[in-house]
């Protein structure tokens, strides 16, 4: 099938509908580092896996699960419990391509920050439901603990960074549970406001699909893209991420 400039709306809804539930399965997620958060059982836990494993998750998939099975070695059985009681300047040996053990020990205190006070879910809440303020509120309370050199490791959308892993955390912590993929810890009313994590997948087929024409992988491109996908669906515009990366990457459309 080639891009839809011959689809009407309703083809094209339904096209992606069917993908969406094709893809949304947990078979699907085997090879996809969202599949370590899902070892653990308790909100914490699972928070805390899924952020920095959704930190690294830059590369190849198989290379980011060696690495996130690294972490997890470091974590021990009980994620919460080992941030509570990390101490500033341990570092832990580890690597990631250029996320390192000077980065991981700020992400640790940082992280032991946000669950001192409130959360890493109240650290992502905000005056808006809006995933752009939600992740400006996150950066103002995490990203002190950072060395500068770390900083890059937090998106800024404020200078036009599509925030894509960022935006991907979001939607596994919001999106509901009931197929077996996404956890729905975290209200339910940030759905109509999820996003698509933009990486050079789902860019490329939403361009072929004419659901994009922004040339680059930016915020911007975030927001036309969201503009977009709520008009196919307002209640769950993020479902579409399984429709463009199985179009993608299993479909080779």
């Amino acid at each position: 099938m080639d891009a839809s400039s011959d689809l009407t709306l309703s083809e094209l809804k339904e096209f992606l509908d069917q993908k969406a539930t094709l893809y949304e399965q947990p078979n699907f997620i085997q090879e996809d580092p969202i599949c370590l958060a899902h070892r653990f059982s308790q909100k914490e836990d699972i928070e805390i896996v899924a952020f920095l494993v959704s930190t690294i998750s830059w590369g190849k998939r198989s290379s980011i699960i060696k690495s996130g099975e690294r972490l997890l070695d470091i974590l021990g059985p009980e994620p919460l419990a080992y941030v509570l009681n990390y101490k500033d300047g341990a570092y832990p040996t580890f690597i990631h391509r250029t996320f390192n053990q000077v980065d991981l020990n700020g992400f640790l205190l940082g992280l032991k920050h946000c669950y001192e006070n409130g959360g890493l879910e109240a650290a992502f809440e905000a005056k808006t439901p809006k995933v752009y303020d939600r992740i400006m509120h996150f950066r103002e309370i995490f990203t002190p603990f950072l060395q500068a050199r770390s900083q890059k490791h937090v998106a800024n959308p404020n200078s036009g960074s599509a925030a894509k892993r960022l935006i991907m955390f979001l939607r596994w912590m919001s999106r509901p549970a009931v197929k077996g993929v996404d956890f729905g810890i975290w209200p339910q009313h940030h759905l109509p406001y999820l996003m698509i994590p933009l990486d050079v997948h789902t860019g490329n087929i939403s361009r072929k699909l004419g659901l994009l024409k922004r040339s680059q992988n930016d915020w911007k491109a975030n927001e036309e893209l969201y503009e977009q996908c709520v008009a196919l669906d307002p209640t769950d515009p993020a479902k579409y991420d399984f429709a463009l990366f199985g179009l993608g990457v299993y479909e080779n459309f």
